[in-house]
């Protein structure tokens, strides 16, 4: 499904987009949050304190905090990454994993429509060694729903692997090792890695086995609260150019009735092969990459730049994304600031401030 009829509604919906400032993708100054949940506080200890849950002239000691990337579920079963602030420690690996645990302490800071994915009441620890996260749970771990698998395998592995010393992803139950899911029976191999892709999406793929996975990102959420949603698609073994295949399922959109969309007109196309150099991609498109029709006006929509980086960076080698229409440098963004730099991705995705 497409969007690119609704640039009057994406517009009005700026301040929750990102912001192209610079040669970065969320510069700029700090925005308002999508859907944010509630103001919050930690103690020492580690509890959280909201303004609903703090008494009345209540003083509370801070500590710091940092930024994670929580692979969480939507309301429509997509695993996406939600980055919030978790209290510091030295353990960050196992930390994330904590507050995937539902019912646990992300709670409180879970965004409107979306939920924890691994079982209540879900004990586990964290081994890191040479790149290899090795998690053991609890019998806990068990108590999953069948259609909920997969999604648990994403969440972990994803999670995981945004640290940079985490490569891979083992996973133990009780200190046994699993070579496949308890519940379902899915097989995990010998270990996680973000090669097998996040929300797989082979529905018009005849013979996986002859196909490669690369990963797009599409919009999901509502017009006044979007976010950014990877989705692994299985293209052909045969095809050279994998930055092409990101542009081209990008330009396909999302399969109907996936309830996601994509700020991208049909008419888009690349006038040359894409160049590679120095880590910076670049792309040479027609003026249907534009937003409008004024053609005084050379904007292209956000979410459209937004999920070309991010989806363009998810390749090897790829840092960064330029762009150019019919030769030319140069275009809008929608705060009307001219972009002439190549755009970075962001070190965390879906932050609240867009």
């Amino acid at each position: 499904m497409s969007i690119n009829k609704k640039w009057t509604i994406v517009s009005a919906v700026v301040v929750s987009s990102a912001l192209l400032t610079g040669c970065g993708l969320f510069g700029g100054d700090e925005k308002e949050q999508i859907d944010p949940p509630q103001s919050v506080t930690y103690t020492e200890d580690g509890e959280v304190i909201t303004e609903e849950t703090a008494g009345a002239g209540e003083e509370v000691e801070e500590v710091s905090s940092l930024q994670t990337e929580l692979y969480l579920v939507d309301k429509n079963g997509y695993v996406v990454p939600q980055t919030l602030q978790l209290p510091e420690t030295n353990s960050v690996a196992t930390q994330a994993l904590e507050y995937l645990v539902e019912n646990g302490p992300v709670t409180d800071l879970l965004p409107n429509d979306f939920k924890a994915v691994l079982p209540a009441d879900t004990k586990l620890s964290v081994n890191v060694k040479d790149g290899v996260a090795t998690v053991d749970f609890s019998k806990e771990f068990n108590n999953y729903q069948p259609e909920d698998e997969m999604r648990i395998l994403d969440s972990i592995t994803w999670t995981l692997t945004q640290f940079d010393t985490i490569d891979e992803v083992k996973l133990t139950l009780n200190g046994n090792e699993m070579t496949e899911m308890p519940v379902n029976g899915t097989p995990i191999g010998e270990s996680l890695t973000r090669a097998s892709g996040i929300n797989l999406d082979a529905s018009d793929v005849i013979d996986i086995t002859n196909t490669k996975p690369v990963t797009v990102y599409y919009l999901g959420g509502a017009e006044d609260n979007y976010y950014y949603v990877p989705v692994t698609k299985r293209i052909s073994n045969e095809t050279n150019d994998n930055v092409v295949a990101v542009v081209n399922e990008l330009a396909d959109g999302p399969n109907y009735g996936s309830n996601l969309l994509m700020d991208m007109n049909n008419d888009v196309q690349l006038l040359d092969e894409p160049k590679v150099e120095n880590g910076t991609v670049t792309l040479n498109f027609n003026e249907a990459i534009y937003s409008t029709f004024d053609d005084e006006e050379k904007m292209i929509s956000q979410h459209l730049m937004n999920a070309l980086v991010l989806s363009l960076t998810e390749q090897k080698g790829v840092e960064s994304v330029a762009i150019t229409v019919n030769g030319e440098a140069g275009f809008s963004n929608e705060n009307g600031e001219i972009i002439t730099e190549p755009v970075t991705r962001p070190e965390k995705v879906n932050t609240g401030s867009f």
